[in-house]
């Protein structure tokens, strides 16, 4: 059935249907919080997926609508004065961006994955990794609807210093040909399903050509199965959509569509299911990632019963995330052994087919770090930890150990194992030393 596609942000949530079910307290939230941080929702996800009997608890209203406790009570405080007092508009402006600036809008330092071509800042590129390429449409820096814990929301909230986004594809197809060791680029943003397949398709057709045999696989990162489906059912543009797909698998190329689904419910309705089942019938890849959240899925059981939902429906179980240190972070973090435990209790639940899933990681700024448990060496309780990806190749699944901390949510507030001063990836004569013994236990 096609539905017609309908947005709520600050200036007309009010013409929602179930505003009524709102209390006074969530009205000013959404008023107060959604003027630091995005807010934007739609009617698939107020008519589809919320359960409207269960607010402001509701995981899926949780994910889109701003909550009192995603800012600090003082922010909270001083963003209500402003609106309450009328203060004048350059004044509000001022207080917020200083606010959003304590936020930290930068995090894992995107800002040095972005590379230099002739002497330019390519602000639309990021390249960590040596097989891997980040390229953000501008026409693709928007989303379907907000989630509340995301980590580029500085994207959508008028901050240009820390935007990502570049429109010229002409950019980006020279760097690729001088970076014949990148196999994958993945369009990212926002999201990049909010373009047109037209649009899309002028950044993605060229990719087809010989000259670019080196990129292998084609991803594109969205949150759109699970936030706006029809966009592959009943869209104006679905069909171009779906051929464009099927042009890429065609041509060789592996297409990896790299879902967002952060709670069960998403994957529940038949509008999901058969945008599913209709990009799988292109021959494209989905692959299924999250972060660990306080408040939406940080019950072992929910993950054990995505992940099953996800492999029924042929998608690819593929990361479970730790939440990022920005924006709303306080409110969803979780402290590392408890994101180990939940990930150790769901991975022991479910069959192999679902044991494809890595984590708990950290997208931090020298590379993916895993968590791969607490353990007690030599009489000290230690955090077990490897890079998944890394800025340096060769640190890639070398074990290393950080101090046990129980309160600690993110690596930087974590001190390396064994009274050293580094971690082996800052110290040359501490790599060469880890490497030693990663080897030592490989092959003993």
């Amino acid at each position: 059935m096609k539905k017609e596609y309908r947005t709520y942000a600050l200036h007309n949530y009010g013409e929602l249907p179930q505003i009524a079910r709102l209390s006074g307290q969530d009205r000013e939230a959404i008023e107060v919080v959604g003027r630091v941080l995005p807010f934007k929702t739609n009617n698939y996800v107020t008519e589809e997926l919320i359960n409207w009997d269960n607010i402001p608890e509701d995981p899926i209203f949780t994910l889109n609508f701003p909550r009192r406790e995603m800012l600090s009570r003082k922010h909270y405080t001083l963003v209500k004065h402003l609106l309450d007092t009328g203060a004048p508009k350059e004044k509000q402006r001022e207080v917020i961006n200083a606010i959003r600036l304590k936020l930290n809008p930068n995090p894992a330092g995107q800002e040095h994955n972005v590379p230099v071509m002739g002497g330019v800042k390519l602000k639309g590129i990021q390249h960590k990794y040596r097989e891997t390429v980040l390229f953000f449409p501008s026409q693709g820096q928007t989303c379907h609807a907000y989630c509340t814990f995301c980590f580029r929301w500085p994207q959508f909230s008028g901050m240009n210093d820390f935007k990502f986004a570049m429109k010229e594809v002409d950019l980006l197809l020279k760097y690729l040909k001088g970076h014949t060791k990148v196999t994958d680029i993945l369009f990212t943003g926002g999201d990049p399903m909010t373009m047109s397949a037209a649009l899309l398709s002028t950044y993605i057709e060229p990719l087809l050509l010989p000259e670019y045999s080196h990129v292998r696989t084609i991803r594109i990162g969205t949150k759109s199965l699970a936030y706006w489906p029809y966009r592959y059912l009943t869209d104006p543009d679905a069909d171009d959509m779906i051929r464009l797909f099927e042009r890429v698998v065609a041509s060789g190329k592996n297409l990896t569509i790299q879902a967002h689904f952060n709670h069960p419910v998403e994957l529940s309705t038949e509008a999901v299911k058969q945008a599913i089942a209709r990009i799988r019938n292109t021959g494209a890849q989905i692959r299924t990632q999250s972060p660990l959240l306080k408040h939406i899925n940080d019950q072992p059981e929910l993950w054990v019963e995505m992940w099953r939902k996800q492999v029924d429906l042929s998608c690819i179980p593929y990361y479970m995330f730790i939440a990022r240190d920005t924006g709303s972070k306080t409110f969803f973090e979780i402290p590392l052994d408890k994101c180990w435990a939940i990930f150790k209790k769901a991975y022991s639940q479910v069959s192999g087919v679902c044991r494809t899933v890595r984590g708990p990681s950290m997208s931090h700024h020298p590379g993916k770090i895993q968590l791969l448990g607490v353990s007690e060496i030599k009489g000290e309780k230690v955090f077990v930890l490897r890079f998944l990806q890394g800025r340096n190749p060769n640190w890639v699944d070398i074990p290393f150990f950080a101090a046990y901390d129980p309160k600690a949510t993110w690596f930087d507030q974590l001190k390396p194992a064994f009274g050293e001063e580094q971690f082996f990836f800052e110290n040359d004569k501490l790599f060469q030393k880890a490497l030693s013994i990663s080897e030592a236990i490989l092959f003993e």
